[in-house]
C-alpha cells in the first residue's frame, strides 16, 4: 500500500506539472515549491529559536487554525512559527501573514523531502489541521519523537480508517500523539478503531475565529454608502450555479441591495457576472475614484455589487440583512457558513450541504434554510425580507449556537500546557 500511495502521488506531481504549462493554478503550485529547501535552510540555521510547525491545506484551514496559531504566538513568544500550506489559495493570500515568521510551500511528500524538512526545520510541535494526512511527514515525524496534534477534525464512516482495507489509513491516525475532533460522531468513529485514548471532542476552532472576527469594529465605507439602509442580499464564495440561481431575483428586486463575492474572482468570471446581473458595478471601480461625488453618480441606478478581490467576505456578511453562502449546487458543498451567521443574520445555501456539521445543526435550530431552486429562493426571500421580526429571530438563533460551540482553542491550549509540549 505504502508503494501504491507514494507511486500515486509522485503521478499527482507529475500531472500538476504538466498542468502547469497552461494552468495558472498549478504554475503557481509548481513556482511555489522552487528552491524551497534553500529557503528553508537560509531562515532555519543552526542557532535558531525552538520551532512550532503549522500545516493547512488551504486558506479555510488557516482561519480554522488561525485562533490557536495565535494563541500559541502569545503564550510562546520565544518560539519560531512556520507555517506551511499545500495549495495556492492559501498560500498566495496568506504569504505575508504577520502572525508567522516563515510561510511557505510544503514540499511535496515523499520519504526524501520528508526527512530533509525536518532536518531543516527541527520542530519541537507539529499541528496539523482538520484533513491533513501525509503519510512520510506523519512518519518521520513519529520517528524523530516530535509530538504531533490534528486540530478540529471531522470524520465520517465512509472513509479508509474504518474500512476493513484500511490499516495503511490507520497507520497515519497512530502518528498522530494526540486527535482534536469537532463532534462526538468523529470520536465514536475513532474510538470503534481503537484510538479512543488519545483523541478528544474539542469543537471546531472556526468558531473561536469568527467570533474574533465579529469583536473587531467593522467600517467599510463604500459598502455601508452602497447599502444605504436598505435590506441587503450578501452573497459569498458564490460559483455559477448559485449566482445563476439569484440574479432572477436580483434583477427584479432594484429597491434592494445586493452584494456578490464570487468563489473566483478572476476576470472571465467577473465580466461574466456582469452580463448575469443588471445594474452592477464592480468593487475596484468605486475604490478607483476618490471623489466621493463621483463615485456616487456611478452607484446612481445600481443596486448590485460585484467583489473582485479577496480577503473582505467576512466583514461583508456584517452590512447583510440576509446572507447566502456557496457551493451548494456543486458536488464539493457549501462553503464556510460561520462567517455569515456569527453577526446574526439568517443564511441560506443549495442542497448540497450534508458535509457542513454547522449546516446541518443550524437547519435543525431552524436558523438555517437550504433552498432547491431560483424559485424557492424567491419565496424565501419575500418571507424574510417581509417579515423582520422572524428575520431577526433566525439571526439570533444562528449567533447563539456560534458562542455555544466556541472554546475549542483554550482546550486544545490547556492539553499543550497541561502536557508540557512546550516551555518557554
Amino acid at each position: 500500500m505504502l508503494q501504491l500511495y507514494t507511486f500515486s502521488l509522485f503521478l499527482y506531481t507529475l500531472g500538476i506539472r504538466i498542468a502547469s504549462i497552461w494552468n495558472p493554478k498549478a504554475r503557481l503550485w509548481t513556482n511555489g515549491r522552487k528552491n524551497i529547501f534553500s529557503l528553508l535552510e537560509k531562515n532555519f540555521s543552526t542557532g535558531k529559536k525552538k520551532t512550532i510547525w503549522m500545516h493547512c491545506a488551504s486558506l479555510g484551514e488557516f482561519e480554522q487554525g488561525r485562533p490557536l496559531l495565535e494563541s500559541i504566538r502569545e503564550a510562546y513568544p520565544n518560539y519560531t512559527i512556520l507555517l506551511t500550506f499545500f495549495s495556492p489559495s492559501g498560500y498566495e493570500i496568506r504569504k505575508n501573514y504577520p502572525g508567522a515568521d516563515f510561510v511557505c510551500y510544503l514540499p511535496a511528500d515523499n520519504r526524501k523531502n520528508a526527512q530533509r524538512f525536518l532536518k531543516i526545520t527541527r520542530p519541537d510541535l507539529a499541528i496539523f489541521i482538520k484533513y491533513e494526512f501525509w503519510y512520510h511527514y506523519l512518519a518521520q515525524l513519529k520517528e524523530n519523537k516530535i509530538p504531533t496534534l490534528l486540530v478540529s477534525a471531522i470524520f465520517r464512516n465512509t472513509q479508509p480508517f474504518f474500512k476493513s482495507y484500511g490499516g495503511f489509513w490507520r497507520k497515519m491516525l497512530s502518528c498522530y500523539r494526540y486527535i482534536f475532533v469537532q463532534d462526538s460522531k468523529s470520536f465514536d468513529l475513532l474510538k470503534g478503531i481503537g484510538f479512543e485514548k488519545n483523541t478528544a471532542i474539542s469543537g471546531d476552532t472556526r468558531f473561536d475565529r469568527v467570533l474574533a472576527i465579529a469583536e473587531n469594529e467593522i467600517n467599510l465605507p463604500i459598502i455601508k454608502d452602497f447599502c444605504e439602509s436598505q435590506d441587503v442580499l450578501v452573497a459569498g464564495s458564490t460559483w455559477i450555479e448559485d449566482e445563476e440561481v439569484i440574479d432572477h431575483y436580483a434583477n427584479n428586486h432594484p429597491e434592494k441591495r445586493f452584494i456578490i463575492a464570487p468563489h473566483e474572482i478572476h476576470e472571465d468570471h467577473i465580466h461574466e457576472l456582469e452580463k448575469l446581473f443588471r445594474n452592477a458595478v464592480r468593487y475596484s471601480t468605486l475604490t478607483s475614484v476618490i471623489n466621493e461625488t463621483n463615485r456616487s453618480e456611478m452607484l446612481a441606478g445600481k443596486h448590485i455589487l460585484i467583489i473582485d478581490n479577496m480577503g473582505m467576505l467576512s466583514k461583508l456578511y456584517y452590512y447583510a440583512t440576509i446572507t447566502y453562502v456557496g457551493g451548494g449546487f456543486g458536488g464539493a458543498g457549501i462553503h464556510n457558513i460561520l462567517e455569515a451567521v456569527v453577526y446574526g443574520k439568517p443564511v441560506l445555501f443549495g442542497p448540497v450541504n450534508q458535509k457542513s456539521r454547522e449546516a446541518q445543526d443550524l437547519q435543525k435550530l431552524g436558523s438555517a434554510i437550504s433552498i432547491q431552486s431560483a424559485v424557492e429562493l424567491e419565496e424565501t426571500l419575500n418571507v424574510l425580507f417581509t417579515d423582520k421580526e422572524k428575520c431577526k429571530t433566525l439571526g439570533n438563533l444562528a449567533s447563539g449556537y456560534v458562542r455555544k460551540e466556541s472554546g475549542a482553542t483554550l482546550k486544545i491550549m490547556h492539553f499543550i500546557q497541561e502536557n508540557r509540549l512546550l516551555t518557554n
